[in-house]
C-alpha cells in the first residue's frame, strides 16, 4: 500500500470499527471470531475480485495481496467450503462455551436431552463444576453476573440455576433485524468504496451528510421529528419512481435505491 495513503485508510478504519466493535461486543461475538472471519472474507474477496484480466486470483497472489501465507490462504478458502460457520468451539467467548456445554455435555443434561437444572455446587452435576470445566480462566463471579444479567441463565430462589438460553448474547437483538443491519452497512460501505476506488472516467454514486456540531440538546426531539417527517416522505417518493420503472416480468434488472440514517453523536468529536 502506498504509505501516504495507508495512514489515512487505517484511521478511517479506526472510526468505522468502533461501533462495528460495540456492536459485535453487544452481541457476544469475541475479536478472534471477528478476526477469522476477516481473514475469510479478505482470502474470499481477493480470490473473486482481483483476478488479473477477468481470471481467477492464484493462491500466491491472493497470498501476496492479503499478507497471508500461501498456506493460511488454502486453509481459509477450505474453510470456507467446508464450514461457512464460524462458531467453532475455540473461537467462542467463555459465556457461549458455558452454555454450549450445559446443552450438550451428557453430563449437564436432563434424562429429556434438556440442560439441566443445576444446584450451585455438590459432588455431582452443578454449576459450579460446569463453570470449571468451561470457563477457562475467567473470573467466576463475574461471569456468573455477565449470565444472569444478559438474561442467558436463570438463578432461582434456592440457589440453583436454569440456562434460559443456548447462545450468550448480552443484548437480545431480533435476528431480522441484525440481517438488516448488516445489508444497510453493506450499502453504504460499497457505495463508499466505490467512490474512493472508481475509475474517472466511471460516474460517482451519490453520499452527503447534513451535520452541525453546535446544535442545542434542547432542540433534539424536534429534530427526530423533522427527520421522521421529511426522510420519509422523501423515501416514499423514490420509491414511487423506483416502482415505476420496474423491468418488464422476466428481464434481468438492477438494484438501485437510497439509505437515509441519522447522525446523533453523544459526546463531541466520538461518533455514536
Amino acid at each position: 500500500m502506498d504509505r501516504e495513503l495507508e495512514r489515512p485508510v487505517l484511521t478511517a478504519c479506526r472510526r468505522w470499527l468502533r461501533p462495528v466493535a460495540r456492536w459485535l461486543l453487544r452481541s457476544g461475538v469475541t475479536w478472534k471470531e471477528f478476526a477469522e472471519l476477516s481473514r475469510s472474507v479478505f482470502v474470499v474477496t481477493a480470490s473473486e475480485e482481483f483476478g488479473i484480466r477477468g481470471r481467477p486470483t492464484n493462491v500466491s497472489r491472493v497470498a501476496l495481496l492479503t499478507g497471508l501465507s500461501r498456506r493460511d490462504v488454502r486453509r481459509a478458502q477450505d474453510d470456507t467450503r467446508s464450514s461457512p460457520s464460524l462458531a467453532a468451539e475455540e473461537s467462542l467467548n467463555h459465556a457461549s462455551r458455558v452454555l454450549t456445554g450445559w446443552h450438550l455435555d451428557s453430563d449437564f443434561l436432563a434424562p429429556d436431552g434438556r440442560p439441566r437444572v443445576l444446584p450451585a455446587d455438590g459432588p455431582d452435576a452443578s454449576f459450579a463444576q460446569l463453570l470449571r470445566r468451561y470457563a477457562g480462566d475467567i473470573p467466576t463471579t463475574a461471569l456468573v453476573k455477565e449470565l444472569v444479567k444478559s438474561g442467558s441463565v436463570e438463578r432461582l430462589e434456592d440457589g440453583s440455576y436454569r440456562a434460559l438460553r443456548r447462545y450468550y448474547m448480552p443484548r437480545a437483538m431480533d435476528g431480522r433485524a441484525v440481517e438488516r443491519a448488516g445489508s444497510v452497512l453493506a450499502d453504504l460501505a460499497t457505495t463508499i468504496e466505490h467512490n474512493l476506488s472508481r475509475e474517472p472516467d466511471e460516474p460517482s454514486r451519490f453520499e452527503g451528510r447534513a451535520q452541525n456540531r453546535r446544535i442545542d440538546p434542547r432542540h433534539l426531539p424536534a429534530f427526530r421529528a423533522f427527520v421522521e417527517r421529511e426522510a420519509q416522505s422523501m423515501l416514499e417518493r423514490v420509491d414511487d419512481w423506483l416502482s415505476t420503472h420496474e423491468a418488464p416480468t422476466g428481464e434481468a434488472g438492477l438494484r438501485l435505491g437510497i439509505g437515509v440514517y441519522a447522525i446523533h453523536d453523544t459526546t463531541p468529536g466520538e461518533p455514536r
